[in-house]
């Protein structure tokens, strides 16, 4: 499932992708987009100035233009559903 959303995000973002199709879609651990404002991290560890549980999240969005920056972790989502 974050294989599909990570390629899906890709291709919202504006990524260079290798492959048309999310089920051949290898995540690479950083992608840019061509213009170079969004970046995508996958599966990297997030330093922080306080001891946090989960400080690798599954995906992180940094785009520079809107000056956000988005951490999505999948199997976070998975247990609040089913709560």
């Amino acid at each position: 499932m974050c294989a599909q959303l990570h390629f899906n995000i890709c291709k919202e973002t504006g990524v260079q992708l290798d492959k048309k199709q999310w089920y051949e879609h290898a995540p690479k651990s950083e992608e840019t987009n061509q213009g170079g404002k969004v970046t995508i991290l996958w599966n990297q560890q997030v330093q922080t100035d306080r001891t946090i549980p989960n400080n690798k999240p599954d995906i992180i969005i940094d785009d520079d233009e809107k000056g956000t920056c988005m951490l999505i972790d999948v199997e976070k989502l998975r247990r609040q559903k089913s709560d």
